[in-house]
């Protein structure tokens, strides 16, 4: 039997399931500021931003949304003067620590958007956790759509 927590975090309210092979909660995993940058007419593409903090040693290794066809994790990193972006396997959250998921940096790309997304909107997103023992958690969080600082567009393969 699974175990839910729930958190209330910037307003929102997420669900958390524990990491349960043994069928009890290990710890909770808590999720502050989800959002996501609004798009223009024609964009398919979106960053999802947020910042996780996990009791216990645990990684980000999943996320998917209704709004788009495919989801994924990212990075982003200065390669000489060029700014690089490429998906990544995982984020690793260190106990007690808060890893944020930010423009330039870390972040959630939302691809093959269904819709355009504008500020007022909201998304859902479903992040996946894996704790370095107790298996998969999930979290399910609705993220305001907001226009962000240096409002900018994300394509595949850049």
């Amino acid at each position: 039997m699974k175990t839910a927590l729930f958190l209330a975090a910037a307003g929102l309210a997420l669900t958390v399931a524990g990491f349960l092979p043994s069928g009890r909660a290990e710890g909770p995993v808590g999720v502050t500021d989800p959002w996501v940058r609004a798009t223009v007419p024609g964009q398919n593409v979106a960053g999802a931003y947020l910042e996780i903090v996990s009791t216990r040693d645990a990684a980000l290794v999943s996320a998917a949304s209704p709004a788009a066809g495919l989801v994924e994790i990212h990075t982003m990193n200065m390669e000489g003067d060029v700014m690089r972006m490429r998906a990544v396997d995982r984020i690793e959250l260190p106990a007690g620590k808060p890893v944020k998921l930010a423009p330039g940096g870390y972040h959630i790309m939302l691809m093959d958007l269904k819709r355009e997304l504008k500020e007022g909107d909201t998304v859902p997103i479903t992040l996946t956790i894996e704790g370095r023992e107790q298996g998969r958690a999930t979290i399910q969080l609705t993220a305001p759509v907001r226009a962000g600082p240096g409002h900018h567009h994300h394509g595949r393969g850049q």
